[in-house]
């Protein structure tokens, strides 16, 4: 458990279900998926609407370097704006740790193929392209005093900046931080990755899916990989201590990573999600509890491991279980915030959001503490402890 609590004053986001809190919790309580078939790409993608595509192309035209910029740090230069104004942070005086699974995918693929074609590279290719300028070109936006940090930790990018934020904050280095995930990923050679992985459907539409969810995640009955990529990025603003604004507050934190077997390796039994949940834990007994917003990617395997690992800390009769891949797709380093930001709503509303094709034991009770669980290629898995504000 931390010192102290961390309060969320500020949380936003930009994804397929909209770029403000009231148009996500809408979204939510519905149960349409956001994931579609896209020609161009020859997949099911979750994208943003054009609505969304219009505020971020409106971006890129408000500065003449901010068109040479690639969508992850245009998504995450979005939502930082969003969150930074609903926290009323005006001074610069705070840090930033915004990370990105894939990063600059659209612009290196584009670097790529015009050095293919011509054997040379543009002056920009490199510094466009490089991890770092997300974090970089958000402080410049925001025009920050404090550190600027990016990082890669693949799916569990955006909670480990909650760990790194929460540092900072419980170190004394800091009083406050921004934190979250950005990803763009939506391109011809990642999607191709995740086929070449067998993790993704690569069949079109109309071939037997199951019902209108093409991503079955959490589906313990599905036969193959069902996972599908989406796009977006979510931001947190982390204060420490009690706080008029919050939102919500962080409680707990938790963290572990696997011994490598090979390159996506995840125990069976989910051994990393077991001491992560665990760690946030801390003393408090598990049958506090109220929910688990699951990574639950609608692979066979992840999704299993993750349960077996649910079952081992909480027995057989477990929280409250959901994820919203099968809503939003994956949309790898943002992921950890975006599941953030649904158990953040949900604590809000009072309501829990499950899976429409699973049976969900929700009846009317109250939501307190919510535990939010990412992980990545490697086993790298971060659980954070959310509590009602």
């Amino acid at each position: 458990m931390l010192k102290k609590p961390i309060a969320i004053t500020g949380l936003s986001s930009i994804s397929s279900l909209g770029a403000s809190s009231e148009a996500v919790w809408e979204a939510y309580n519905n149960d349409l998926s956001a994931i579609q078939w896209n020609e161009q790409l020859n997949a099911y993608v979750a994208q943003l609407s054009s609505i969304e595509k219009e505020a971020i192309h409106h971006l890129s035209e408000s500065d003449n370097q901010y068109k040479r910029l690639d969508y992850s740090v245009l998504y995450g230069m979005f939502s930082a704006r969003m969150a930074v104004e609903e926290a009323g942070w005006k001074d610069g005086n705070f840090g930033i740790n915004i990370g990105s699974s894939r990063g600059a995918t659209q612009l290196f693929e584009e670097f790529y193929d015009a050095f293919v074609q011509t054997g040379s590279t543009q002056t920009l290719a490199s510094p466009t392209t490089t991890l770092g300028n997300i974090s970089s070109w958000v402080a410049h936006d925001l025009q920050t005093n404090g550190p600027d940090i990016s990082h890669s930790i693949t799916c569990s990018t955006a909670l480990h900046a909650v760990l790194n934020g929460a540092a900072w904050l419980q170190s004394g280095m800091a009083t406050k931080f921004l934190v979250g995930g950005t990803e763009a990923a939506l391109t011809p050679f990642t999607i191709s990755q995740m086929k070449a992985m067998k993790l993704s459907p690569s069949s079109t539409p109309g071939e037997n899916w199951a019902g209108d969810y093409v991503c079955r995640a959490l589906d313990s009955n599905k036969k193959r990989n069902t996972m599908v990529l989406g796009e977006g990025a979510g931001m947190a603003c982390l204060e420490l201590g009690e706080q008029k604004n919050a939102r919500a507050y962080i409680s707990g934190i938790g963290y572990a990573t696997e011994i490598l077997e090979h390159s996506v390796s995840l125990s069976a039994t989910g051994d990393c999600f077991q001491k992560s949940m665990k760690m946030a834990l801390g003393a408090l007994d598990a049958s506090e509890i109220d929910a688990i917003v699951m990574h639950a990617p609608g692979t066979i395997k992840g999704d299993a491991a993750e349960i077996n690992a649910i079952t081992v800390i909480f027995g057989e009769n477990p929280p409250l279980l959901t994820t919203n891949k099968w809503k939003i797709g994956h949309t790898f380093g943002a992921s950890g915030l975006l599941s953030l930001e649904l158990a953040v709503l949900m604590l809000e509303h009072q309501k829990f959001i499950g899976v429409p094709y699973l049976d969900s034991k929700t009846k009317d009770q109250k939501l307190q503490k919510i535990l939010v669980n990412a992980v990545g290629f490697g086993g790298n898995a971060v659980s954070i402890l959310v509590s009602k504000a």
